[in-house]
């Protein structure tokens, strides 16, 4: 006979477990300290196995029969009830520990140990926490083009259109990483190009006049900083490559036999050759002395297993009298672009190239790594030489630039 709920109800303890049957395998247990469980009996595989439906009166007795029901049509279709609810709870565990934020906090980890700085560390933490909060608890999943395109809108609202821009390229390298590790099929901030407001473009200071940048090398000479700094300040100009990317320069890289640098561009994530000048290999011999027993090339003050801090170079230069109006650690790119093609007259394709960005042949098709080395080895001793020439106070060249 079918229960009813006045019976559940009325139901009390006893020194022994009572069991209430309902009808078609279910069944309310009492037990002797008062509590009432639901219970399923059922039969599969030739067993007789047993599934928790819940406690009464948080699930009330229609609510146990209409699980009861689902358990049965299962048990129809061949699925055995209890391992489909152990997969959807393992299931449910992994959308939980694999929520955006999750991995975002986890890729942020990995990147402080490969050398990340604090600042842009507590940068992509506070995007995870505060301007990503709407992403942050969401199954990575169930993060859309158009749920991260909500996020990065009120960050456009607030006028800062530059901030959105860079949260989408985190965003991205999250969800890459997530990729990587099997976490994520792709990357919906990838279809949000172009969707954002266009920033005005910003130009890193630089110093691109023959004249002052000879200064500036009899400056970096004359600084009387660490050695490590030095060292950095030094093959800044001659391989011209991202800040980050010196600072976080690795001697298991560095080939100075070869007179190579070979390593990943952080911006394109490619792989990229640096020829070292017969100048950079000098100053990396004798800087191998100092450091080359540890990991990276140019270790910080604090501590040698963590790269040097990204204002370290930017700090020199205030010290030696460069404002940031003026110079600034990126702007070694912009001086090394400029003179290569208005004065020494390279192939713009071949700076290109030793900037790491991303030049493609006629075909729309990236060009390797190993694309006209031996141009840019030839290149990179020229640049050199005529650095040292500018340091020494001859050889200056006025920029004349192109008419059109």
């Amino acid at each position: 006979m079918p229960l009813a709920d006045v019976a559940i109800r009325k139901a009390k303890p006893t020194d022994k477990t009572q069991r209430l049957f309902d009808g078609g395998g279910l069944y309310l247990e009492v037990a002797p300290t008062g509590g009432k469980w639901w219970r399923l009996k059922y039969r599969y595989g030739g067993k007789e196995k047993r599934l928790s439906l819940g406690t009464y009166p948080d699930t009330g007795l229609s609510d146990a029969r209409a699980k009861r029901d689902e358990a049965r049509k299962l048990l129809a279709a061949g699925v055995d009830p209890s391992v489909q609810r152990k997969a959807e709870k393992a299931s449910l565990a992994d959308r939980t520990a694999n929520t955006f934020g999750a991995i975002a906090l986890e890729f942020v980890a990995k990147r402080e140990k490969e050398g990340l700085g604090e600042k842009s560390a507590l940068r992509a933490r506070r995007w995870i926490n505060k301007d990503l909060a709407s992403l942050r608890d969401l199954p990575i999943a169930d993060v859309t083009a158009s749920v991260i395109l909500s996020a990065l809108r009120k960050l456009e609202q607030r006028g800062v259109a530059e901030t959105a821009h860079r949260a989408r390229g985190f965003i991205g390298q999250v969800f890459r990483y997530a990729i990587a590790t099997d976490r994520a099929e792709r990357n919906p901030a990838a279809d949000l190009v172009g969707a954002l407001e266009q920033t005005k473009t910003k130009h890193f200071a630089s110093i691109t006049d023959p004249a002052k940048i000879g200064k500036l090398l009899r400056a970096i000479d004359a600084y009387t900083g660490s050695a490590v700094t030095v060292a950095a300040l030094k093959l800044a100009p001659l391989t011209f490559v991202r800040p980050g990317e010196l600072r976080t320069a690795q001697w298991a890289d560095i080939d100075l036999d070869a007179a190579e640098w070979r390593y990943t561009a952080t911006k394109t994530q490619t792989p990229h050759i640096v020829p070292l000048s017969t100048q950079a290999v000098e100053i990396l011999r004798e800087l191998r002395l100092l450091t080359g027993r540890g990991q990276y090339v140019f270790p910080g003050v604090r501590s040698p297993q963590r790269p040097m801090s990204e204002n370290t170079v930017n700090a020199a230069l205030r010290y030696m009298g460069f404002d940031r109006e003026t110079m600034s650690g990126h702007g070694f790119r912009a001086m090394a672009r400029t003179v290569l093609d208005e004065v020494l007259h390279f192939r713009p394709d071949y700076i290109e190239h030793q900037l790491a960005h991303a030049v493609r042949d006629p075909n729309g098709r990236a060009y390797n790594r190993t694309a006209h080395l031996a141009e840019r080895t030839k290149m990179m001793q020229a640049w050199a030489n005529y650095l040292d020439s500018l340091k020494a106070g001859g050889n200056v060249v006025s920029i004349k630039r192109r008419t059109i």
